[in-house]
C-alpha cells in the first residue's frame, strides 16, 4: 500500500559535515523541512553548548525586534507582509543586523525619552497655566471683599473664621485675613497646585483633620483631560489653593501634597506677576507644542521605516536562531573540525535530501562535500504521514486520538468519506446542509486572503482549520436531506407524490389521525424514485412512527458495517507486521463474532424489508412480519416466542432455526479462542524454544521470546511479548476479549445515536417553523408583511444558532466518538510518536518556538 494509507518509511541516517559548510548545510535542510535531528547530547547543560553564545545574541536581537514591532503597534503603523520568506542570512551578516537593530533601538528610546520629557514639561506648563487662571478668580472675589471687611478684627475672631470657612469648606471672604492683622508674623499665606480628581475629597478630610480647621481650602475642576506622559492615560485633575498661617503648618501642608501626589507651583500674589507669568507660559506652550510635533515625526519616519522590513527581520533572525539551535544537537569528532548528526529522514527522500546538502556545502565554499549514511537501529522510527491542505485536518483528528505506530494502518483516507457521512446521518436537512456547505466553501475560496490575516482568536482558527470538513459535512448533510426529503423542516415535491387520496378534502382535514394504506388504491404501487415521499410530511399521526422504524433501522446497518470494515482493517496490519498469532487467534474469531450475530441481524432486516409488505398475500403480510429485536433476543437465550398473530409463521424463511442456533454456537466457541488461544501458542513456542536452542546455544530468555513473537521484522505497529510474563499475556488477552465481547453489543448500540439525534434534529427544525415562522406567514397585510420580515429574522437567527451551531457542534463530537471508540478501537493501537522534522516554515508558523527534538 501506498503512503496514503500507512505511514512513510522512515530510516536512521548518520550525517558528518565539515565545521565551515554546517551552517548553509542546516539551512538548507530547513528549507526542506523533512529531517528530524536527534539530541546528541543529552547530558550536556543548554548554557554549556558549543553555539549558545549564537542564541543568545539572536535572543537580544529578536527582543530588540519585539520592541520595535511593540512601538509600531501603538502607533497603529501597518507593518508590511508580501508573504515571502527570505533566506537565512550568513554568519557573518549577524554583526549587520545587530548593529541596525542596536541603532533603531537607541534612537527610538532616544526619541520616546526626549517625548517623554516634553510632554512632562508640556503638562507641567498646562497645569501651571490652569493654576493662574483659577487663582486668578479667587484673588478677584477676594479684591471684591475687601470693602465689607472690619479693620478691628481680633486673631481669635480670624482663627475661629477660618475654622468656620474650613468646617464649611464654603465661599467666604477673604480680604479681611490681610488687613485684620497688623503684625506681620500673623500675615497669611497659601501654596497652589493640581491633584487628581477622585483624590480631591481625602484630600480635604486629610487637610482638615491634621491642620485642625486652620486652612482654607478653595478648588475648581478642570475641565479637560490632560495626558499622562508616562503611560499616555488621559486623566481629570483640579486645580487648589490653600490658605494658612505660619511656618508649621506650611511644613504640614506640604508633606500632605506630597502624600497625595499634589502638584505644588509657584503661584505670584501680584496681579501683574500673575499677568506676566502666564503669558510666559503660553509662549512657551507654543514653542513645546512646535517641538513635540517636530519628535513625534522623527518618530513616525523611524517607526514607518522599521515596519517595511520588520517582517523579514523577525524571518531571518528565527532561522539563524533554529539553525545554531540545531547546530547545538551536534556532536564535534576529535578533530574539532567535523560536526555529527543522526537524524530521521524519509526513506523516499533521502536523495532530495542529499541534493540540498549538496547546495548548502556549494554556497559555503567547502570542498568536503558531506556524508549522509543509513544506520541500522532496533528502535520504533517516527510516524510521518504525509498530508496537504485538503487532507491536513482528517489527520488532526486521526493524530488527537494517538499518533499511529510506526507502519500501522492510517484511518485519516477511510475518515475523509465515513466521517462526514455519519455526520450528515445525524444533521440531515437539505437548508441547513447548504447553509454550513456555503460557509465552508466561503473559507475554502478565500483561504490564501484568510490564512494571511493571522489572528490570535482560537476558535475562528478551528473553523478555518478544519474548512474542508465543513464543507463536505455540509455537502453529505444536503445529500442526505434530499434522502430524509427535509429541509427546514418541509419537503420538496419533485416528482409527485405516488399517494393519492380517496378521501374529500373535509375529511382529511378534520380527521387528524386518518392514515393511508399501502394495501388500497391510494398508494401506486411504485415508490417514491429518490428519497422519502413529501406525502409524509403531512402524516401527522405516524409521521414519527415511520421515521422511527426506518432511522433506527439505518443506524444499526451503517454501524455494524463501520465496525467490521474496522475489523478487516486490522487483518492488513496483522499481515503487513506478519503477526500470524493475532491473524489466527484474533483476527478470524472476532470477524466470525461480529459477523454471525450482529451481520445477521442486518440480513434480517432486508429479508424482512423485501419478504413482507402490505400487499402481500397471507401470510406474508405485514402483520405477521416478526419483529427483529424479539427474533434477536429469543436466538441469543436459544428460545421461540409466539408468532405475531394466528396462522402467522415465526421465521422469516426456511431453516431459520437452525441456522441461528449454529451462528449463537460459533460465537459462543469464537470467545475462548480469543481469550487462550494466542497465550497458549505463546506459551508452547517458549517451552519448544527453551527445550531446544538454550541447551545449545545458551540464549536469553529474550531471545527465545523473539522466536515466539509470531512477526515482526517492520517495528512499531506489531505486537512483541519478548520480555512479558505469561501471567501478564493472560491478563492482557482476557482484558482485550472481554472489551471485545461486551463492546461489540455496546458498540452497536451506541450507533442509535445516528437515529436519535437525527430525529431530535428534525423535531428542533419542526419547533421553529411551528413555533417562530408561520406565526409570522399567517399575518396578512402591510402589518403582515413588517411583522414576517421580523419573525423571519428571528427565526434566521435560532437556526444558525441553534441548529446549525450547536447542533452541528454536538452532531460533530458524537460522530467523532463514532471514530474514535467504535471504528479505531478495532485495529488502530495509536501508540506511535509524530515526525518532527526541522522546518523553518513550521518554527516561523509557531512564532519562533523551536520544538525539541529526542
Amino acid at each position: 500500500m501506498g503512503s496514503l494509507f500507512r505511514s512513510e518509511e522512515m530510516a536512521l541516517c548518520q550525517l558528518f559535515l565539515q565545521s565551515e559548510a554546517a551552517y548553509a548545510c542546516v539551512s538548507e535542510l530547513g528549507e526542506l523541512g523533512l529531517v528530524q535531528f536527534r539530541d546528541l547530547n543529552p547530558d550536556v547543560n543548554a548554557f554549556q553548548r558549543k553555539f549558545v553564545n549564537e542564541v543568545r545574541r539572536c535572543d537580544e536581537m529578536e527582543r530588540k525586534l519585539r520592541y520595535l514591532e511593540k512601538e509600531i503597534k501603538k502607533d497603529g503603523i501597518p507593518m508590511l507582509d508580501t508573504g515571502e520568506s527570505p533566506e537565512a542570512p550568513q554568519p557573518r551578516e549577524m554583526i549587520d543586523l545587530e548593529a541596525t537593530f542596536e541603532k533603531l533601538e537607541n534612537e527610538l528610546r532616544e526619541v520616546n525619552q526626549n517625548a517623554e520629557a516634553l510632554k512632562r514639561n508640556f503638562l507641567e506648563l498646562t497645569e501651571l497655566k490652569h493654576i493662574l487662571r483659577k487663582t486668578q478668580v479667587f484673588f478677584d472675589e477676594q479684591e471684591g471683599g475687601l470693602n465689607h471687611t472690619t479693620e478691628s478684627m481680633t486673631r481669635a475672631l480670624i482663627t475661629d473664621e477660618v475654622r468656620t470657612a474650613g468646617a464649611s469648606m464654603g465661599p467666604v471672604q477673604l480680604g479681611f485675613m490681610e488687613k485684620s492683622i497688623e503684625r506681620e508674623d500673623y500675615l497669611p499665606c497659601f501654596v497652589a497646585g493640581v491633584i487628581s480628581r477622585e483624590k480631591l475629597p481625602a484630600f480635604e478630610r486629610m487637610l482638615w483633620r491634621a491642620c485642625r480647621g486652620n486652612v482654607f481650602l478653595r478648588q475648581a475642576m478642570i475641565e479637560s483631560p490632560l495626558e499622562d506622559p508616562t503611560n499616555g492615560d488621559q486623566v481629570y485633575k483640579s486645580v487648589f489653593i490653600i490658605f494658612f498661617q505660619g511656618d508649621q503648618l506650611k511644613t504640614r501642608v506640604k508633606k500632605i501634597c506630597e502624600g497625595f501626589r499634589a502638584t505644588l507651583y509657584p503661584c505670584p500674589e501680584a496681579p501683574a506677576d500673575r499677568r506676566e507669568m502666564a503669558m510666559g507660559v503660553m509662549t512657551r506652550i507654543e514653542d513645546l507644542n512646535t517641538v513635540l510635533g517636530q519628535t513625534q515625526d522623527h518618530r513616525h519616519r523611524v517607526l514607518v521605516a522599521a515596519a517595511k522590513n520588520l517582517k523579514n527581520w523577525f524571518v531571518k533572525v528565527r532561522k539563524i536562531k533554529a539553525i545554531y539551535h540545531t547546530l547545538n544537537l551536534f556532536n564535534l569528532d576529535v578533530t574539532q573540525k567535523c560536526l555529527i548528526a543522526e537524524c530521521w529522514v524519509p526513506l523516499l527522500d533521502i536523495e532530495t535530501i542529499q541534493l540540498a546538502l549538496r547546495r548548502g556545502t556549494e554556497r559555503s565554499g567547502s570542498s568536503v562535500p558531506p556524508i549522509l549514511n543509513r544506520m541500522q537501529t532496533f528502535e520504533n522510527p517516527p510516524t510521518y504521514n504525509r498530508t496537504n491542505k485538503f487532507t491536513k485536518a482528517f489527520q488532526a483528528l486521526i493524530d488527537a486520538y494517538g499518533v499511529a505506530s510506526y507502519r500501522e494502518m492510517n484511518p485519516a483516507p477511510y475518515t475523509i468519506i465515513t466521517f462526514p457521512f455519519l455526520f450528515a446521518v445525524m444533521f440531515g436537512d437539505l437548508g441547513h446542509g447548504a447553509i454550513m456547505a456555503l460557509f465552508g466553501l466561503w473559507m475554502i475560496r478565500k483561504e490564501k486572503g484568510l490564512a494571511a490575516q493571522k489572528t490570535d482568536n482560537e476558535i475562528w482558527n478551528i473553523f478555518f482549520g478544519g474548512r474542508y470538513i465543513i464543507f463536505l459535512m455540509g455537502v453529505f448533510s444536503m445529500y442526505t436531506g434530499l434522502i430524509y426529503n427535509d429541509i427546514f423542516s418541509k419537503s420538496l415535491n419533485i416528482f409527485g407524490s405516488h399517494w393519492h387520496l380517496s378521501y374529500n378534502k373535509s375529511t382529511v382535514w378534520n380527521n387528524n389521525y386518518l392514515q393511508l394504506s399501502p394495501a388500497t388504491s391510494d398508494y401506486e404501487g411504485t415508490p417514491y424514485p429518490f428519497g422519502m415521499d413529501p406525502i409524509w410530511q403531512v402524516a401527522s399521526s405516524n409521521k414519527i412512527v415511520f421515521q422511527n422504524a426506518y432511522k433506527m433501522k439505518i443506524s444499526i446497518i451503517f454501524g455494524v458495517l463501520h465496525m467490521i470494515f474496522g475489523v478487516i482493517m486490522s487483518w492488513h496490519n496483522h499481515t503487513y507486521f506478519r503477526n500470524r498469532l493475532s491473524l489466527l487467534y484474533e483476527f478470524i474469531p472476532q470477524l466470525l463474532f461480529l459477523v454471525v450475530l450482529f451481520f445477521y441481524l442486518v440480513l434480517l432486516m432486508f429479508i424482512k424489508w423485501n419478504r413482507y409488505a402490505a400487499t402481500n398475500e397471507f401470510p406474508m403480510t405485514e402483520a405477521c412480519a416478526p419483529s427483529i429485536l424479539i427474533t434477536f433476543i429469543d436466538m441469543v437465550l436459544f428460545k421461540n416466542s409466539k408468532a405475531p398473530g394466528k396462522d402467522c409463521n415465526i421465521y422469516m424463511f426456511a431453516g431459520q432455526s437452525f441456522f441461528q442456533t449454529i451462528f449463537v454456537l460459533i460465537a459462543l466457541a469464537c470467545i475462548p479462542v480469543m481469550l487462550l488461544g494466542k497465550p497458549i501458542k505463546i506459551m508452547q513456542a517458549r517451552k519448544l524454544a527453551n527445550e531446544e536452542v538454550q541447551p545449545i546455544t545458551g540464549a536469553s530468555d529474550a531471545e527465545v521470546g523473539g522466536m515466539s513473537n509470531g512477526g515482526g521484522s517492520h517495528g512499531g505497529g506489531g505486537e512483541h511479548h519478548d520480555e512479558e510474563e505469561m501471567s501478564e499475556i493472560f491478563i492482557h488477552q482476557g482484558i482485550h476479549t472481554i472489551e471485545y465481547v461486551l463492546g461489540s453489543v455496546s458498540h452497536t448500540a451506541s450507533y442509535l445515536r445516528l437515529w436519535a439525534l437525527s430525529l431530535a434534529h428534525a423535531q428542533l427544525a419542526e419547533v421553529l417553523w411551528s413555533m417562530v415562522l408561520s406565526l409570522g406567514l399567517n399575518k396578512e397585510g402591510w402589518l403582515g408583511g413588517i411583522f414576517l420580515t421580523v419573525v423571519f429574522a428571528f427565526w434566521a437567527v435560532l437556526t444558525v444558532g441553534i441548529l446549525v451551531l450547536m447542533e452541528g457542534l454536538s452532531a460533530f463530537l458524537h460522530t467523532l466518538r463514532l471514530h474514535w471508540v467504535e471504528f479505531q478501537s478495532k485495529f488502530y493501537m495509536g501508540h506511535g510518536y509524530a515526525f518532527q522534522p526541522f522546518s523553518f516554515d513550521t518554527i516561523i508558523e509557531n512564532g519562533g518556538a523551536v520544538t525539541e527534538t529526542e
